[in-house]
């Protein structure tokens, strides 16, 4: 299981890289090995003002959806829109080409609050 130890990462299994005020948000490999074959990503959050714990979007997958949710406050100012054409990058890339939002945060002071690797590896087991 890859889990990069240059990431922060929630409960529900999102990572978090952090540059400035910008977090970049994707599932996690574990995550997206749970779910299977992504077919279908839906984020239509783009512009709006979420909190920690709000869904952002959806990650539909052959046998399930599962719901997409912020690890940390922010307003969405990027979606991947690669993954419009290409969901199967989350399952093939998720810390790189399958990152899924860009959020300028609210309170950067969440970030502390997430899982290092170790922490996160420790909980999947």
């Amino acid at each position: 299981m890859n889990i990069p130890a240059n990431l922060k990462y929630s409960k529900d299994h999102e990572w978090v890289s952090v540059d400035g005020n910008i977090a970049t948000i994707g599932i996690t490999d574990f995550a997206q090995s749970e779910l299977g074959d992504i077919v279908f990503v839906d984020i239509q959050t783009d512009g709006e003002e979420l909190g920690a714990g709000e869904n952002f979007g959806s990650i539909e997958a052959v046998k399930t959806v599962a719901d997409a949710l912020m690890p940390v406050s922010g307003k969405v100012i990027e979606v991947n829109a690669e993954l419009e054409g290409a969901p199967e990058l989350v399952n093939t890339d998720p810390y790189g080409q399958g990152w899924m939002v860009k959020v300028e945060m609210s309170n950067a002071a969440e970030v502390d609050e997430l899982m290092d690797a170790a922490a996160y590896e420790a909980m999947i087991k």
